[in-house]
């Protein structure tokens, strides 16, 4: 016999896969062991701290949670039509059903989380505002049944209301938002899957990719999972409440009954700010209808902005975006719901389940519109936007201002009152106006409101126009 011979660098590299493996093989599966330990034991000690705990169905591998959308029998099923209608392989349908859950399906994870999302949120919530939180049932909040899953319905003011909420909610529970498509960026979009949230594509009017969507979203809520979401589906343009869209909220019911599984608690949540980041970005239509005035983003305006912050900076000028205050309003039991109003989720029509979800949802905005606080500049702009020719001293503006607060509180509106001193929120509200040059202060101290800034003066206005 001969033997065979090999070159050097071909017997090293032979060696190096042995070995690799033989790790694999041998010390992988303990060190895999090893580390999970670890992270189910952080886990563990984390859901000690939680209202709401980290559900097992959050910590399920990525790739488990795409199979079973996969083999969800409605999910097949509507690929079969789709493939049908089409006349292609179902194959090709079940591929792109694949695609649609991968980009759906987040990857949760608690470092990511808690190790950054959570400070990161702190950070630039307390570095932009000072934040407060307005109203608070603690006792009914804490009474919430620690095995339904809860939900988080909450108005939408700026793109700071994910970090706000996330930061406040922290030390409570794990929220899971749904993203839209503006934040699939390369980088940006890993770290919000690892925050548990999902990428959903609003516009989307394929019924594969919805049915997809609907499904986990069904999944998620039928497991416990935390959600927070918006019902008016995106910012306000014009300050206002928008009217609510029911998409998500009939994807989370689609599985409930009554009668087995889980309770749904329904949390509204109202938020508002002194001022609002991106105002000008979301009233440009209005404000070009308007002045013709066109405050669209670029480049270069965004590199101007961000410059003069950073002088603005070091000059030790920069000063905070006045106040954000957050208010949760107290929880709704669906199960409690559905008895109330003599309602049942099960075995009824499409038509009759469509009428039920409206129903519910125009519940939930009017109570999310309750609890909005009511903010100084909110206010200031509310008694220029009812006097937009008037002018003001600075105690007449108080006056008026003090009236009004009293108004609310008939209402049982919750009014934000910095340092629980009214004549300070005043003072604040309108500092923060006519810094902006929003509120203009003639020579003899009167204060007007300008006639070329009515559109945004209108904006914070109409943050709390619903509760007169």
């Amino acid at each position: 016999m001969e033997g065979v011979t090999i070159p050097l660098w071909l017997l090293l590299c032979l060696t190096f896969l042995a070995v690799i493996a033989l790790l694999d093989r041998v010390l992988a599966p303990s060190v895999r062991w090893f580390f999970r330990r670890r992270v189910n034991k952080a886990i563990g000690e984390l859901n000690t701290r939680l209202d709401t705990h980290i559900q097992p169905f959050k910590l399920t591998r990525k790739q488990t949670l795409v199979d079973q959308l996969m083999y969800d029998q409605e999910v097949v099923r509507a690929a079969e039509q789709e493939a049908k209608t089409k006349g292609i392989p179902i194959s090709v349908v079940m591929e792109k059903a694949e695609r649609y859950a991968r980009e759906i399906v987040p990857s949760f994870s608690p470092l990511a989380y808690f190790g950054f999302g959570m400070r990161f949120a702190r950070f630039v919530s307390q570095l932009v505002y000072h934040v407060r939180v307005g109203y608070l049932n603690d006792e009914a909040l804490s009474a919430i049944d620690p095995d339904a899953s809860v939900v988080f319905v909450m108005n939408h003011r700026s793109n700071m209301d994910y970090l706000l909420v996330t930061y406040l909610a922290s030390t409570r529970t794990t929220l899971s938002y749904a993203v839209g498509e503006w934040a699939r960026i390369w980088g940006l979009q890993s770290l919000i899957r690892a925050m548990g949230a999902y990428f959903i594509r609003r516009s989307s009017k394929n019924e594969l990719y919805r049915k997809v969507l609907s499904r986990y979203v069904a999944m998620a809520t039928r497991e416990g999972v935390p959600q927070a979401f918006f019902p008016e589906g995106g910012l306000s343009t014009d300050g206002k409440l928008r009217e609510p869209k029911f998409g998500l909220l009939s994807y989370m019911l689609s599985g409930y009954s009554q009668t087995s599984g889980r309770d749904v608690v329904f949390v509204p949540v109202g938020i508002n700010y002194d001022r609002v980041m991106e105002d000008r970005i979301l009233t440009q239509k209005l404000e070009k209808d308007s002045t013709g005035r066109d405050y669209s983003i670029s480049i270069k305006k965004a590199a101007t902005f961000s410059a003069i912050l950073i002088w603005r900076r070091l000059q030790g000028k920069l000063y905070k975006n006045g106040h954000a205050c957050v208010s949760f309003g107290n929880p709704i039991s669906l199960n409690e719901w559905v008895t109330r109003n003599k309602i049942t989720l099960d075995n009824i029509t499409p038509k009759q389940n469509s009428k039920i979800i409206e129903k519910l949802g125009d519940n939930l905005i009017e109570h999310v519109g309750n609890v909005i606080p009511i903010m100084p500049v909110a206010l200031v702009a509310s008694i220029f936007t009812k006097h937009k020719s008037k002018s003001f001293s600075e105690l007449e503006l108080k006056s008026e201002v003090f009236k009004l607060v009293k108004h609310y509180a008939k209402l049982g509106a919750h009014v934000h009152i910095p340092r629980e001193d009214q004549d300070y929120a005043v003072s604040t509200g309108l500092r923060m106006l006519t810094l902006r040059h929003i509120i203009i202060e003639d020579e003899n101290g009167y204060f007007k409101a300008n006639p070329d800034e009515t559109v945004i003066l209108n904006y914070y206005a109409n943050s709390i126009a619903h509760l007169q």
